[in-house]
């Protein structure tokens, strides 16, 4: 493991398990380019993608998506900020490379 993947301290099993489900690999996958699938979000795209549009695009009940948002959450691969009365999600992209590195120096 290189000295930057062990400084983010990478929980590598909690990854793979997040990684597990379509649904949050697609709402990674959405949120790679939020201008592309949440165009419509009134608040900039500066802060992430508001829950309830994740919530809206999923299709799933509430608390559904925020356990899947959880789960990539707990994994690192998600980071939140709070606005107000709303909660906004981004991808943590330097946690997604150090994975990809991780894997690509141990497979």
């Amino acid at each position: 493991m290189t000295t930057e993947t062990a400084q983010l301290k990478l929980d590598i099993d909690a990854i793979h398990k997040a990684l597990a489900n379509p649904v949050r690999r697609e709402i990674l996958a959405w949120l790679r380019e939020p201008q592309a699938y949440f165009a419509d979000q009134e608040l900039a795209l500066e802060h992430g993608v508001c829950a309830g549009k994740i919530d809206e695009r999923c299709g799933l009940s509430q608390s559904t998506v925020s356990a899947h948002l959880a789960t990539l959450q707990r994994a690192g691969l998600i980071t939140s900020k709070r606005v107000g009365q709303w909660v906004f999600f981004r991808r943590n992209d330097a946690v997604i490379e150090a994975f990809r590195m991780h894997m690509n120096e141990q497979l």
